[in-house]
């Protein structure tokens, strides 16, 4: 196969697109749509590569600092710029970091590098939360050379890396998923959400609702070759799905529509939306909006 010959993906049940490509550079704070993503061991480049910490080292995310919600990334070539309403603009150099520290993600703990004194007071500045006590908070780096790995209950016998993000290298939903749970939100007298709620990486187009909690393996055509992301576990939803994107203002009408009907046995009757996908096959496959999507079906 030829550098510029797309994989044939029609041997599959399933056929579809990347619909939408989104990086989330900062564990909990707002994604960056992109065209196009490096497909890496750990997922998308720079995809939860940063993370804000506590003062013990522990991971904090929307759900309990929505105001996260509103530090938006820019990526550029040398840097990423961090914005966030009231705030001068943070520059953080990806060459750059300082003191090496261990950070906390729910029950892992990884080896990590502290972005510094301004990183640190930026972030802390503005998530301070009126009537407490300020707190100190850090931003910092994964390292590169810790290799974190999901949990093998759900990838059996292959060591599937990830940086910062809960679990999984990867999240998948439909896009039809996400307007199947619009048109419940309308009939509830609520209004739409966006697929950026559920904070995925890929979003899938032209196939069903949630085609994705029963696909064996996702094939991609990427001009390298065949990518392969293997789904392992439905993803339970939390609070943050509820948390506007624009205000950051909580509430409960997406837990509340998808109660009604998204209870998965699977997980012990646990609200599910998505899959969390791990990477099999495509390490430095360059990944695209637009291109094939195959998979069969797992029934």
């Amino acid at each position: 196969m030829t550098a510029t010959t797309a994989p044939d993906l029609s041997r599959f049940d399933l056929q579809g697109r990347i619909g939408r490509l989104i990086v989330y550079p900062v564990k909990s704070c707002a994604g960056v749509e992109v065209q196009e993503a490096l497909l890496t061991e750990t997922g998308l480049e720079f995809d939860r590569a940063w993370m804000v910490v506590d003062e013990a080292g522990r991971f904090l995310s929307q759900r309990e600092l929505p105001r996260m919600a509103l530090i938006r990334p820019q990526m550029k070539h040398y840097e990423m710029v961090l914005r966030a309403p009231g705030m001068l603009a943070l520059h953080i150099a990806y060459d750059r970091v300082e003191a090496p520290v261990r950070v906390t993600v729910w029950k892992d703990e990884v080896a990590a590098y502290d972005m510094g004194d301004v990183a640190a007071q930026w972030f802390s500045d503005f998530l301070a939360e009126p009537g407490q006590p300020p707190r100190r908070l850090r931003l910092v780096r994964f390292d590169p050379e810790h290799k974190r790995l999901s949990s093998r209950r759900w990838t059996g016998e292959v060591e599937a890396q990830t940086q910062f993000a809960d679990g999984f290298a990867l999240l998948v939903i439909s896009q039809a998923a996400v307007d199947e749970l619009n048109q419940r939100l309308a009939a509830r007298g609520q209004a739409p959400v966006d697929a950026m709620r559920f904070r995925p990486n890929l979003v899938l187009a032209d196939v069903h609702a949630h085609d994705e909690d029963q696909l064996q393996m996702i094939h991609i055509g990427t001009e390298q070759g065949e990518a392969r992301l293997q789904p392992v576990k439905p993803c339970i939803r939390c609070s943050i799905p509820d948390v506007d994107l624009a205000t950051a203002q909580t509430g409960t009408a997406v837990a509340d529509a998808l109660r009604d009907y998204r209870a998965d046995a699977r997980m012990q009757g646990a609200v599910t939306f998505g899959m969390n996908t791990i990477v099999r096959e495509g390490i430095d496959h360059i990944l695209r909006v637009g291109q094939p999507v195959g998979a069969s079906y797992s029934f």
